[in-house]
């Protein structure tokens, strides 16, 4: 059951004001709250990219892999936004690198497809996360940089981020295409070039 206090907190997360959720919690209102859609209030931070906010229910013991209907944490999230300041805030609290989304995927996957270069490379820098865990579509990080990028720079700069942690290149899809025949079959020049070199 929801109390005003609960509600006070759910709603000074969404809108990331700091203060509100420190007053929030003071009033009594539970770091672990959950909204209509299960989502919690470091959540509902992470979602808005709310820092400062994140912080104090982070240092309030929120619980950084607690999952809302979506089956989206606020770890999961950092990997959709590319927050690398809300990644900093998170890592601390212990998050569940296996922890899967609603494709069965880790936070590395989304972050690869979206492009958000300065994510994939702390990530890969301050986690041992699986650089080559293979989601529900049979689909790994390198992949969806091939599959769903656009070719540019900002997702050439992934793959080159993905392979040098140890990605590997040879890993096909369900249909045994690998990144290589997916970058060639873009006309994905430079990717290919990369994929090539890497084989």
């Amino acid at each position: 059951m929801n109390t005003a206090a609960d509600q006070r907190l759910l709603t000074a997360a969404r809108a990331g004001n700091a203060e509100e959720v420190t007053a929030a919690l003071d009033a009594g209102a539970r770091v672990e709250a959950r909204d209509t859609e299960l989502r919690t209030p470091l959540l509902l931070a992470a979602i808005g990219d709310h820092v400062e906010a994140a912080r104090v229910l982070v240092a309030a013991g929120a619980d950084v892999n607690a999952q809302d209907h979506r089956s989206d944490s606020p770890w999961l999230v950092t990997g959709v936004t590319g927050s690398v300041a809300m990644l900093r805030v998170l890592l601390p609290a212990g998050p569940d690198l296996t922890l899967r989304n609603r494709f069965g995927g880790v936070s590395v996957i989304p972050a690869a497809e979206r492009g958000h270069v300065a994510y994939v490379r702390e990530v890969l820098r301050a986690t041992d996360i699986d650089v080559d865990h293979v989601n529900d579509l049979g689909w790994t990080a390198l992949l969806e940089a091939v599959i769903l990028g656009d070719g540019g720079r900002a997702h050439q700069e992934v793959v080159e981020l993905l392979l040098a942690a140890g990605a590997d290149p040879s890993l096909a899809d369900r249909d045994g295409v690998t990144p290589l025949a997916h970058a060639e079959r873009h006309g994905f020049t430079e990717l290919a070039a990369l994929l090539r070199n890497a084989a």
